[in-house]
């Protein structure tokens, strides 16, 4: 049986990952202006993905179910094994491969500094639905986290900022000369720290890329809709189809045959047998609605 295994940025592109215990893995991809269409047969059952180990992916040992509304595809045991050799929970201090330190914007007010793997490009900046960042610089991986440490203390900038925030930050994208000269004067503060941040980091100069472009994000269109409901789970009967209208990160912005747009986490969608909703099929999935006013930012 194929199951989702959640959205993935490959090639600059989103996509939706599957695996099967048999056949390995596949995707499809799933670009803004695509429909998307899934159903839910009535006595599916949601399943943990397993633990990936460099370009395989283990079976959960106990196929043990997930709860639907669950925002990651992992059972407490296999969730635990990937923290155990993870760059996020420091258990691989001694990875020879070079990182890089970022400053990202997500929206007014709402930046973090974080650091990816060099050669993995703007990937881990796709998958965060950064609107637009900047790489600072790059060393080895310690070098990258004690950087990350010291500008989150002497600057207050965060290592995290939450989905709900970036979300509401979406809803009214600022034109791209302003994310960018948010990160110029957050570059610029970081420089004036410099004897500050460690010898082994080499600086790089601020070159802002953005995304909004690729999310499907177009700041000021008076015609964009923002998403008026979010869906809160995937159940046993589910059926969704509508238009991709933007993918930020691991959100679907989705517009309804009633007009209505959706903001679905494809992570709730990961571990289901998912499999292809009928041109007719009406939307049926649990929502609730989102607040029609813009959140403060939250870290």
């Amino acid at each position: 049986m194929w199951r989702c295994a959640g959205l993935r940025w490959r090639g600059g592109g989103p996509a939706w990952a599957w695996w099967h215990p048999e056949h390995g893995e596949r995707s499809s991809p799933q670009p803004v202006g695509s429909t998307l269409a899934f159903a839910l047969a009535h006595d599916a059952e949601r399943r943990c993905t397993g633990v990936r180990r460099g370009s395989r992916r283990l079976p959960c040992p106990y196929a043990a179910a997930v709860p639907s509304e669950a925002r990651r595809d992992q059972c407490e045991e296999c969730s635990a094994l990937d923290r155990s050799s993870s760059v996020a929970a420091d258990t691989r201090a001694d990875d020879p491969q070079p990182y890089a330190v970022y400053l990202a914007c997500f929206g007014p007010g709402l930046h973090k500094v974080g650091i990816t793997a060099v050669a993995r490009g703007d990937a881990r900046l796709l998958e965060q639905g950064a609107l637009a960042f900047t790489f600072l610089g790059q060393g080895p991986l310690m070098t990258a986290r004690r950087t990350e440490a010291v500008l989150g203390a002497a600057l207050g900038v965060p290592d995290r900022v939450r989905s709900a925030a970036k979300s509401a930050a979406r809803r009214e994208v600022p034109p791209a000369a302003e994310r960018e000269e948010s990160l110029r004067q957050l570059h610029a503060s970081v420089l004036a720290l410099r004897d500050r941040l460690p010898s082994s980091l080499g600086l790089l100069p601020l070159h802002v890329v953005d995304h909004a472009a690729r999310f499907g994000l177009r700041p000021g269109a008076a015609d964009r809709a923002a998403p008026v409901a979010e869906v809160t789970a995937m159940a046993p009967g589910s059926a969704l189809r509508a238009e991709v209208t933007a993918v930020v990160g691991h959100d679907l912005e989705l517009r309804c045959p009633d007009g209505r747009v959706l903001l679905l986490d494809a992570r709730l969608a990961s571990g289901w047998p998912l499999h292809r909703a009928a041109p007719d099929a009406v939307p049926r999935v649990l929502t609730r609605p989102l607040p029609t006013a813009v959140a403060p930012p939250l870290f």
